[in-house]
């Protein structure tokens, strides 16, 4: 019988089951959305709005961040930090647009400035649940950061990590290592801290991984100078269900995703040393494939038996893989691989047979995903983090600068409206019940009728 076939055609099952309810009930469960794709199968999804005109609410959030919001039923649900931590470096970072000096203007600290701390001098790690279709907060959980606090960038914080939700529990993971499983009213089912059990967060500019959800088991990727693992949790009581060591001073910021493989579901982690690609159930590694990569932020996305990827740092290259190898699979199962023009921070998107994506200064690539073709370029300008989401025929790309760029699909590239808020967003959006959710520093939009 092939590697878990039986159990891993049951996991399929059991996760295609729970793709298929995300669908229908419009949830935005994880980073990226529903399998982690960033792509919405909704229509009537806004196109235009201003400050004034087009946003259904808007509520300001406890603290600060650049997580993502996620959205179950009537739930959103939004992690944030209040308080202070200490700057790598004294606070004097390199800049995305550093080669554009009139972008590199508009990027500042998060929250505009260095934030005060709190009058207690403590940092606090919270959880807020905000009533979907109206914005009114509904529960907010707090507890306070302890243990080694890792020194971090000036746009990041301890609140970097995306949470996920299962319908059951949300699963909160910061930045120092510690994470919370709550129920749906905000409630504590367990907590631990991995920065204190196992190794301190101490990797250069701030953990970026957020975690990924496979069946029963909550997978996380802590690549980091001291020690670099992967560990999976089990979802509902948070014990440890396996633990891979995978060696000193690796580096990502990137989210491990599950993909189906010929021979069983694969895990696969862009990380600086090559990708690589584990048996999700016991954290064996299956293959792995590329060269050395500075610093790897992008997640993969998979459609129709292919991995697309790119590596990211500065004008990275970006590939089509093919799953389902063993060992060294660099020359066998990469399909095509061209070698610059994909994004340093932003994921790729995948929609309707092309790929999407957006370099640090704006500037947008679309490319065949079937040959790696690549069909146009067009600047946009703005300073990117944010990953891009589909939908409705379109793409949205959301700059630090306070603007959302909405694009047609297609094989042309046509901007269909440049929507300011005048505010300052990193985290990538969701897409829930017809509105885009959009979170800057302190501020929570959505967007929509």
């Amino acid at each position: 019988m092939r590697r878990g076939a039986a159990g891993a055609t049951g996991v399929l099952l059991a996760c295609l089951v729970l793709t298929a309810h995300d669908l229908s009930a419009q949830n935005w469960p994880q980073w990226r959305g529903p399998s982690s794709q960033g792509v919405s199968s909704e229509s009537g999804l806004p196109t235009s709005w201003t400050a004034g005109e087009n946003v259904a609410w808007r509520t300001s959030l406890a603290g600060l961040g650049t997580s993502s919001p996620i959205v179950w039923g009537d739930r959103v649900l939004v992690t944030s930090q209040v308080g202070s931590t200490v700057l790598a470096g004294g606070g004097r970072h390199p800049q995305l647009a550093r080669d554009d000096r009139a972008l590199a203007e508009h990027e500042t600290p998060i929250g505009g400035r260095r934030p005060a701390a709190e009058a207690d001098g403590k940092v606090w790690l919270v959880v807020e649940a905000f009533r979907r279709s109206d914005g009114t907060r509904l529960w907010e959980y707090r507890t306070e950061a302890t243990g080694p606090l890792p020194e971090l960038h000036e746009k990041h914080n301890l609140a970097t990590p995306t949470p996920a939700t299962d319908g059951q529990r949300v699963y909160a993971w910061f930045g120092n290592g510690q994470i919370v499983a709550l129920d749906m009213q905000g409630r504590v089912v367990w907590a631990r801290h991995l920065g204190v059990e196992y190794s301190p967060f101490l990797t250069r500019w701030g953990h970026g991984s957020s975690p990924t959800l496979y069946g029963e088991l909550l997978i996380l990727l802590c690549d980091h100078q001291p020690d670099s693992y992967l560990l999976a949790l089990d979802a509902r009581t948070g014990k440890q269900r396996w633990k891979v060591d995978r060696g000193d001073g690796r580096v990502s910021h990137s989210t491990p995703l599950v993909v189906p493989g010929p021979q069983g579901d694969e895990l696969l982690v862009n990380s600086s040393e090559r990708i690589d690609v584990y048996d999700p159930t016991t954290g064996t590694l299956l293959w792995y494939a590329g060269k050395p990569r500075q610093t790897p932020i992008p997640s993969a996305v998979f459609h129709d038996g292919r991995i697309y990827l790119s590596r990211g740092y500065r004008n990275s290259d970006y590939m089509a893989i093919r799953p389902g190898g063993r060992g060294d699979v660099t020359a066998t199962h990469i399909e095509w691989q061209a070698p610059s023009g994909a994004s340093y921070v932003p994921s790729i998107v995948y929609y309707d047979g092309l790929l999407y994506m957006t370099n640090e200064v704006g500037v947008v690539t679309c490319a065949d995903a079937r040959t790696g073709e690549r069909l146009w370029r067009h600047r946009l300008g703005g300073v990117f983090f944010a990953s891009p989401v589909a939908g409705d025929g379109k793409i949205y790309m959301v700059s630090e600068t306070g603007e959302t760029f909405v694009m047609r699909a297609g094989r042309e590239p046509e901007v269909l409206a440049r929507n300011d808020l005048g505010e300052r967003f990193l985290a990538s959006p969701a897409i829930s019940q017809g509105r885009l959710l959009l979170r800057s520093d302190r501020t929570l939009f959505s967007v929509g009728r």
